[in-house]
């Protein structure tokens, strides 16, 4: 192997080293303890639309004295297979609402993941404001209705419960409720009836609030905060940086708050004539809003604004199904999601059958070596033959010192000869790291991995190995594969090759173990594969 091979290997380690430090921490989060939710990048404010902020902003900014408590109001709870929620009739808020199938950790006694994060005297999620109107409906209104509470457990078909609010001179609010027993969809519909024998007109304003905790633990794998699709594109927000409320556009697909595994989204009906509103308060309410189109309501007439709300996993095949690029909210990265996602749908595939994520990577790890096994023949076939060649390289060096280009020139004469490919020994290398970022993302991002158990001590694939067992057995590993490995004539190459093992072992400690077992697998499927190259030979 000579120093064109060692560069290649180095650069490939540099290439897993330098997206460690810039890509996968690139975005310090900030973490709520129930949640795990992370820090978002900067958004950028486009320009269309900014002569309406100032009437957008006012439309989510309420007053410290006007706001309250909603446990004055009436409670209604709402319980499906997937999830239990709260609604409350002062303003026809969401106080609460926890997914069943997944707690805040490995521990069955940690909770259930709630997805409201407000805190005592915050607005709450839903609340509702009707800006540039005819007739003010406050976000503290009182909404009625008869029902108490609404069961979905054994039904097929949805259920809808309809608060209703009645203002003045005949005009009502009706905020209708869809709960459907199977998804974290809701539909919600905000009807304006007039009533009144006079034309109104009439905009509403959906907005979603969340508690930025500043002294949140931070996450380097993750991010959290205000998250939008616009024009075809995802925009992430950096809740540190978002001080005063302002309009950040139209042509809205849908806006919310994500974590690295959760997300809570409102998506519009009318998504071209649908603006947003990004702010935070001075107690760190976070507030994502949905600006509506304005409706002009003649006389005994109703003007409707229709939205779904998902609250709920992200699990990439159910925001498929939303058909409105939830999907996207997922970061398995641009430029390697070609192979995030078909390693996933690998990996669903095989659970299915082997019930086990651990086994479904190794299974994967042993068909990724199946096709990569001639080009590893291949590999360990040229390094035995640069070998072979050491003799000549040294007297060609020892011959040419002081003639770096004629050494160069005969090198290469040397290596035509006997055709051997010099970038040959570390190409397999190289070819498997965009699989090895492609499985990075999938084990890291993927709520399929997430609290995955594999065996004994390792119960969270997503999660480093809390032992360091097995980034240590990879390392040696490593180790053993490189003295398997024919010994070239440099000394400093052949302890440059001696350390990879220590300096990987270290990288990989804090890595997904599920990322780990794939590696230390390939490591080991690798021996076998050089030992029988080398008995051939």
């Amino acid at each position: 192997m000579d120093k064109k091979t060692i560069l290649a290997i180095a650069l490939s380690f540099l290439v897993v080293l330098g997206y460690q430090y810039f890509f996968a921490k690139q975005e310090p989060a900030q973490q709520s303890q129930q949640q795990q939710q992370q820090q978002a990048k900067p958004e950028q404010s486009p320009a269309q639309g900014s002569q309406s902020a100032p009437a957008a902003a006012a439309a989510v900014k309420i007053p410290k004295e006007e706001i309250k408590q909603a446990a004055a109001g009436k409670d209604i709870l709402v319980d499906t297979p997937l999830y239990t929620a709260v609604l409350n009739t002062r303003g026809g808020v969401l106080t609460s609402f926890k997914l069943k199938n997944y707690h805040g950790t490995l521990d069955p006694g940690s909770g259930l993941i709630e997805m409201v994060n407000v805190q005592e005297g915050m607005q709450y999620p839903l609340t509702t404001t009707f800006p540039e109107s005819s007739l003010e409906v406050g976000p503290d209104s009182i909404y009625e209705t008869k029902v108490t509470s609404l069961d979905l457990a054994g039904l097929a078909e949805p259920k809808q419960l309809v608060l209703t609010y009645s203002g003045p001179a005949g005009i009502k609010v009706e905020k209708a409720f869809t709960f459907y027993p199977g998804k974290y969809e809701v539909g919600l519909e905000l009807r304006v009836i007039n009533s009144s024998s006079n034309t109104l007109a009439q905009k509403a304003v959906l907005g979603w609030y969340e508690y930025a905790d500043p002294k949140a633990e931070s996450d380097d794998y993750g991010r959290t905060g205000p998250i939008y699709f616009s024009k075809n594109a995802i925009e992430t927000v950096d809740t540190k940086k978002m001080e005063a409320y302002k309009f950040v556009g139209t042509d809205i697909s849908w806006a919310g708050y994500e974590s690295k595994y959760f997300i809570a989204a409102i998506i519009p009906k009318q998504p071209t004539l649908t603006g947003l509103v990004l702010g935070k308060s001075v107690n760190n309410l976070t507030t994502v809003a949905l600006d509506g189109p304005k409706n002009t309501i003649p006389a005994n007439q109703t003007a409707f604004f229709n939205y779904t709300l998902y609250m709920g996993p992200k699990d990439y095949a159910i925001l498929k199904d939303a058909s409105v690029g939830l999907e996207n909210s997922i970061d398995f990265g641009d430029w390697i999601k070609w192979l995030a996602l078909p390693l996933l749908l690998a990996l669903k595939f095989l659970y299915g059958f082997v019930h086990n994520y651990g086994v479904a990577i190794i299974i994967i790890t042993i068909i990724i070596k199946i096709i990569f096994w001639p080009l590893g023949n291949k590999s360990y076939k040229s390094m035995k033959e640069m070998q072979a060649l050491q003799p000549h390289m040294n007297e060609l060096r020892e011959k040419y010192k002081n003639d770096k280009a004629r050494l160069n020139q005969e090198v290469m004469q040397l290596y035509k000869s006997h055709k051997v490919n010099p970038m040959g020994g570390c190409l397999p290398m190289v070819i498997q790291i965009p699989v090895f970022f492609g499985l990075y993302k999938t084990l890291l991002y993927s709520i399929e991995l997430r609290h995955a158990p594999f065996v004994f001590w390792i119960q969270d694939l997503s999660a480093k190995d809390p032992y360091y067992i097995t980034p240590i057995i990879m390392g040696a590993t490593m180790f053993w594969q490189q003295k398997m490995s024919p010994q070239m004539g440099d000394p400093m190459q052949a302890k440059l090759m001696l350390l990879m093992p220590i300096v990987f072992t270290f990288l990989f400690l804090n890595f997904p173990a599920g990322l780990v077992i794939y590696w230390l697998f390939n490591n080991i499927l690798s021996i076998g594969q050089q030992y029988y190259v080398q008995k051939k030979m």
